[in-house]
């Protein structure tokens, strides 16, 4: 298993930066933060935006992968956001992922938008989202006539460092979302109870990530892939919770989900107060017992 730490993009920089250092020098594989305008618990507070965090956190570190999660057509045209990620990947050396997501109802959704898209356009936006992104990313050129998108003559120099492209970490939950993260993604990504707004013991998300990873192998067979081919990433925090309440509760939770068909297990940075409280002690604790040499 792979472990990731999210990390909320709420402070001055000069506070930030040591956090996404701490990251790295903890030893975690990817470290990841969100992409909004407004969040949840977040809306009436300091905010930074995700690429230039990105671009700073690329900076700041040299080993540890750098990822968002999720960047959706809520926010993002696919064209520009396509240019950012070439941008971003040059200056982290190849070390990006680019997280991919229908976006959510909610203040994203409605604050430069006098209609909220219905559940089924947002769903056949992503779909359309997904594929012209992945078209930009591997090709000099594009052009793409779709419904909700459109691309004339789009030129994309310089490509992604990484070949054929940055590799993409798709959020799903139903069986269209997990179709396109079995056919273009490198990670599935889930958050445990989707419909859930607030975190809850562990214990009760292992269920429902059980059945998600069967629906996703699923429809990794049915597009032809090997379901062993794509990681598959959980993150704790926003329903997934008590997983950093002890070292004890971590492992038993990381284990517990491995056995469940998880790869890769991301937690929160933790904060001072709610969302996403706890003691960074513990992290820390955490992280030393993940780097202790092991026998063999």
């Amino acid at each position: 298993m792979k472990f990731g730490i999210q990390i909320v993009p709420e402070d001055p920089w000069r506070t930030a930066r040591e956090k996404w250092r701490q990251a790295e020098q903890l030893g975690f594989d990817h470290a990841w933060t969100y992409d909004h305008l407004n969040w949840r618990a977040f809306r009436a507070k300091d905010w930074a935006t995700a690429v230039p965090t990105l671009t700073a956190a690329a900076v700041e570190t040299s080993r540890i992968k750098l990822g968002v999660l999720v960047a959706s057509p809520n926010l993002r045209d696919p064209a520009y956001l396509a240019k950012d990620v070439t941008t971003l990947d040059d200056i982290a050396g190849g070390r990006l992922i680019l997280g991919l997501g229908s976006g959510a109802e909610g203040f994203d959704a409605t604050m430069t938008r006098r209609v909220p898209w219905s559940r089924r356009e947002r769903t056949e936006r992503f779909d359309e989202y997904v594929r012209l992104t992945d078209l930009l990313l591997r090709q000099p050129v594009t052009t793409f006539d779709g419904r909700y998108y459109v691309a004339n003559e789009v030129h994309s120099h310089p490509l992604c460092q990484q070949e054929p492209r940055v590799p993409f970490a798709i959020a799903a939950g139903g069986p269209r979302g997990m179709r396109l993260a079995a056919e273009y993604g490198s990670y599935w990504v889930t958050t445990g109870v989707t419909s859930r707004v607030e975190s809850a013991p562990y214990e009760e998300a292992l269920p429902i990530v059980r059945q998600q990873v069967e629906a996703f192998e699923k429809a990794c067979v049915e597009v032809g892939r090997d379901p062993d081919s794509v990681a598959r990433l959980l993150i704790c925090g926003p329903s997934v919770g008590g997983v950093l309440a002890s070292p004890a509760a971590f492992f038993d939770a990381a284990g517990r989900f491995a056995e469940a068909g998880i790869t890769d297990f991301v937690v929160q940075w933790p904060r001072t107060s709610e969302p996403f409280s706890g003691e960074v002690e513990i992290l820390e604790k955490v992280a030393a017992e993940l780097n202790r040499p092991r026998n063999t």
